[in-house]
């Protein structure tokens, strides 16, 4: 089955080829002899109920420079797909809200990956408030009061914008912390958004592992170790990438979750378990094929596409 792929994502030329799993699931696509196209969130358009993009065919070679070339840009009905990977990163934002709903007008006749009802209900930092058992105490509120009242009842703690993404905007604020009322200040003056506080898990200094979940069952895992002297362990601000395996806790982690995650159409999730607890669900572009690739792990690549290849078949 030659399949007609259309990849959702940010600017192709500012991609990290070593690290990038959305170029990870493009190269195993074009191994497959899928046809390969590639847009830009902004170029896709809705009009009289049709959604169309100003698209490139996209050719792919694995290898530091030069990794990409592309055709000549023409207007796309996103229906002419088989499949459409939604894959640009987060800021979670009314952009991305508005490109979900774009993308819900053609899931009827094309696959999104994963699907965009879904990730606008499934936010990385708020999805896990469903399994409250799984989560460490989490708190989500721009009240300021119970904002300092979660303070006082555990001391040590983290602050994080409920929409950020990549570890930007991430505080760990212990008891003796004065600069916490000017965090709080900040998060309140810079958006409308509630904050999230959760209890500091010390855990996190052995790692922040992501655990890869296809139709809901956890296939691998990579931990995050943070920088001497870090509360985060996000690869983007320093966090080493170290091999790990799967835990029982991990699977266990998944499947409770997964059937959630499964009947609602994410096919390809990356959940973040610090010692025992689930932190966040990342349904949006899930990272870290390429490092667990790298580490001598399952080829989570051939896996998606193996689950895409069912879901189109049924």
């Amino acid at each position: 089955m030659v399949l007609k792929v259309a990849i959702q994502m940010d600017p192709i030329e500012s991609i990290d080829v070593g690290c990038d799993s959305t170029f990870a699931l493009g190269i195993e696509a074009q191994k497959r002899g899928f046809e390969l196209h590639y847009y830009l969130p902004e170029n896709m358009s809705l009009r009289d109920g049709l959604v169309t993009a100003r698209m490139r065919s996209l050719a792919l070679n694995d290898q530091s420079a030069d990794y990409f070339s592309v055709g000549p840009e023409e207007i796309r009905n996103l229906t002419d797909m088989d499949v459409v990977l939604m894959r640009q990163d987060p800021p979670f934002d009314m952009a991305y809200i508005s490109a979900t709903h774009m993308l819900e007008q053609i899931c009827d006749t094309t696959l999104v990956v994963n699907d965009p009802v879904a990730v606008r209900n499934g936010p990385e930092k708020i999805l896990p408030v469903l399994f409250p058992a799984l989560q460490p105490p989490t708190l989500l509120t721009r009240d300021v009061k119970a904002l300092a009242d979660f303070r006082q009842e555990f001391g040590d703690i983290i602050l994080k914008p409920v929409y950020g993404n990549g570890g930007a905007g991430v505080f760990r604020v212990t008891q003796q912390d004065e600069n916490f009322s000017a965090l709080v200040e900040m998060f309140i003056v810079s958006s409308r958004e509630p904050i999230v506080a959760q209890q500091y898990l010390p855990d996190v200094r052995q790692g922040d592992k992501r655990v890869i979940l296809i139709e809901g069952e956890a296939v691998a895992s990579v931990n995050r170790v943070p920088q001497p002297g870090e509360a985060r362990a996000n690869v983007h601000v320093g966090g080493r990438p170290v091999a790990s395996e799967l835990s029982d806790r991990d699977i266990e982690i998944a499947n409770i979750i997964g059937t959630y995650l499964r009947d609602n159409g994410i096919i390809f999730a990356g959940i973040d378990v610090i010692g025992d607890y689930l932190t966040e669900i990342n349904v949006t572009s899930p990272t870290c094929i390429r490092e667990i690739a790298d580490f001598g792990g399952p080829d989570v690549a051939s896996l998606i596409w193996d689950a895409i290849e069912v879901r189109l078949k049924r």
